[in-house]
């Protein structure tokens, strides 16, 4: 009696197991679907080996364009995401048992970026030997605060030798005005009052640069980045004229051309009205 029902149990489990199981599904990047012409609803066979072996069926159930990253530009990202459980089969080792693979790192996503620090604390905490932190720390920044340090010695070699030209400019434009400030000297004018008015003109001129400035700043931003965009195939932004920019532009560029409007006309003022207008 018991061979008829181990018929009947085995022909229970085939009718009950699929003849061929659905592909499990993945994503690709948008640069690995132009490069191999897929799209959404393609079926791909994907193998660890360059021969082919072992090669399973996959599902393309979406293209994502991948997360920019400075240190990969230039590297064209053919990526793959797939479920944890078909990329463990696919890379498990054959000495390693299911359910016994090593993890190097594990990331978690708050409700509340803000609470990255005392999570990590957390966790280290109660988990000896466990290294927790922050996304935004996980990756050195050496190089970065190199460039950033370079950056600022550019900026600051910039703004000196801009001041220079400028305080030359200013002063050939306050020599070709020589005679008017004789002339307002002489009508009884004092210093102090063609001080303020210089001042105030001064600071009318380096306002407008500044937003002309800030203008052609905005516009090459968007041009840089589309050209580097489509040069290197990444959605990175390379310049990016942030507020905090912005008001850094203004608060030096108003108070410094203003400066340099004073500074020149200052010595052209000490001077006698009949010096002035006399030639």
């Amino acid at each position: 009696m018991r061979v008829p029902w181990l018929l009947a149990l085995t022909v229970l489990l085939v009718a009950f197991t699929p003849a061929h199981a659905e592909p499990a599904d993945i994503l690709i990047s948008r640069q690995l679907a132009e490069a191999e012409h897929l799209r959404v609803g393609s079926t791909v066979r994907l193998a660890t080996s360059a021969d082919g072996a072992d090669a399973r069926e996959f599902h393309v159930a979406g293209i994502y364009e991948p997360t920019p990253d400075p240190e990969r530009l230039g590297q064209v990202p053919r990526e793959i995401r797939m479920h944890l459980p078909d990329l463990l089969q696919a890379t498990r080792p054959p000495d390693v048992l299911a359910g016994a693979e090593p993890v190097e790192g594990i990331n978690i996503r708050l409700t509340d970026p803000a609470d990255a620090r005392a999570f990590s604390r957390a966790v280290q905490g109660a988990l000896p030997g466990i290294i927790a932190r922050p996304a935004s720390e996980s990756t050195p920044a050496g190089p970065f605060r190199v460039l950033e340090r370079f950056h600022l010695a550019i900026a600051t070699v910039t703004i000196l030798a801009a001041t220079v030209f400028l305080l030359a400019l200013s002063i050939m434009l306050v020599d070709e005005r020589r005679e008017t400030v004789g002339v307002l000297r002489l009508i009884g004018l004092p210093v102090r009052r063609l001080l303020t008015q210089i001042l105030i003109e001064g600071l009318l001129v380096a306002g407008v640069g500044a937003i002309f400035g800030l203008g052609l700043a905005l516009v090459s931003q968007g041009l840089i980045n589309r050209f580097f965009q489509w040069r290197y195939d990444t959605a990175l932004v390379f310049v990016h004229i942030s507020p905090e920019v912005a008001t850094t532009c203004v608060s030096i560029a108003v108070p410094l051309g203003a400066a340099a409007t004073v500074c020149a006309s200052w010595a052209l003022l000490r001077r006698n009205g009949l010096r002035l207008v006399r030639r």
